[in-house]
């Protein structure tokens, strides 16, 4: 699986298209389960936020290359995952493998209209827990340990998706999205652990563009700021987002523009310190 792309550029409409189908395809699949599942990473913004309800110059959110998806820590209480992999395997995943050659346990692949991954998270659950790394759950089945992703399932929107699943059935189903607020927790605990472009756009788009203002995302963050992860996320704004030529904006900018951009910098401290005064 090739690193994901540094820059704008490298991501693909069509590709996101393929992301999108194949997050119906799983919905059609695992309906009964769906309760226990959020959709998180770089699908979301797409899903939480109609383009054309975007200000005038605005682009649609790049999209993503794979498909994330939150597990509820009950599917391990009540050893409910066996049915999502025994399901995934009748629907026509199978474990992908990484530049080695070697099975992810994590990451599962599927071929239709296209080829797309789906990547499975879990929030730590045991002491020592450490984001990135894997929890194993079967033999042939992990999940990558993600600080903050219990908030995902408190602040969490259903959306509904439409249109062809990447099997090309015509096919309509509702989809638990992660949050507004959440998604900010997640981003920037993922910013904090790894510091990568993406990372800091995704959070950014949400912040600049959920709803009809900067309190709209306020409103779902506020709630979540008694929780550790809420706390360590906002110590990372405030350190790497409020500087104009801090790693936020910079890698913000390099994201979309593959260099320092003032106008765009200036943006991402506008919102972000915005939100901020809002969370005081």
């Amino acid at each position: 699986m090739p690193d994901k792309p540094s820059f704008a550029d490298g991501y693909r409409s069509e590709q996101v298209d393929l992301v999108r189908a194949t997050c119906l395809y799983v919905a059609t699949k695992l309906g009964d389960l769906m309760d226990d599942l959020v959709v998180v990473g770089g699908l979301a913004p797409s899903l939480l936020i109609d383009p054309s309800g975007l200000v005038r110059g605005t682009d649609p959110h790049v999209g993503t290359l794979d498909l994330d998806v939150g597990l509820a820590v009950a599917l391990l209480d009540q050893g409910r995952y066996r049915t999502i992999t025994e399901r995934l395997r009748r629907a026509g995943f199978s474990q992908d493998v990484n530049a080695e050659g070697n099975p992810t346990r994590q990451r599962w692949t599927i071929e239709g209209i296209g080829r797309v991954t789906v990547d499975f998270l879990i929030p730590p659950t045991q002491p020592g827990d450490v984001g990135g790394a894997l929890r194993n759950i079967e033999a042939d089945f992990a999940a990558v340990i993600a600080p903050g992703l219990h908030l995902a399932f408190r602040d969490r929107r259903r959306v509904p998706l439409s249109g062809q699943t990447i099997m090309g059935e015509d096919a309509a189903r509702d989809v638990w999205v992660c949050g507004p607020g959440a998604y900010v927790v997640l981003k920037a605990l993922a910013f904090g652990s790894r510091g990568e472009n993406k990372d800091a756009y995704d959070l950014f788009y949400v912040v600049r563009n959920f709803g009809s203002g900067i309190e709209d995302v306020a409103a779902c963050l506020r709630p979540l700021l008694e929780d550790s992860a809420g706390v360590d996320a906002v110590a990372i704004l405030r350190r790497d987002f409020l500087d104009h030529n801090g790693l936020g904006p910079r890698r913000v900018a390099e994201f979309l523009t593959r260099g320092p951009d003032d106008a765009i910098q200036a943006d991402v401290v506008g919102f972000v310190g915005q939100l901020l005064d809002r969370c005081d």
